[in-house]
């Protein structure tokens, strides 16, 4: 199993910056991929970003060139920098991992709010 702690979000006036945190624990060697995704209210749930065991990113067309994730093996943490944040990134944003063929379940997230 593999357990996931998001930490760092909070209110921002626009085009300013957060940066989020992943920490992973438990069996953290079968991690495939590590993913942030936000959920805006009344719209679906979508991928911001991810990173491959390989270090390969991938982003969402809205955020490239803003946001960037990468991680810390050491710490066991993905992070995802917010910058140039604008009122639509506000959303809830969670952390998910893929471990073998399994998702880790959706945590509580951690509310990012830019205002305008």
């Amino acid at each position: 199993q593999v357990q996931l702690v998001e930490s760092g979000g909070g209110l921002v006036q626009a085009g300013g910056s957060l940066r989020l945190s992943c920490a992973a624990s438990g069996s953290i060697f079968s991690i495939n991929v590590m993913g942030w995704y936000r959920q805006a209210p009344r719209k679906e749930r979508e991928l911001v970003a991810n990173i491959n065991s390989g270090g390969s990113t991938n982003y969402a067309n809205s955020v490239k060139g803003r946001f960037t994730i990468s991680r810390d093996i050491a710490k066991n943490t993905v992070y995802l920098q917010m910058n140039s944040l604008k009122p639509e990134d506000t959303a809830v944003y969670y952390c998910r991992a893929l471990f073998g063929v399994r998702y880790t379940p959706w945590g509580q997230g951690t509310q990012v709010t830019v205002s305008s």
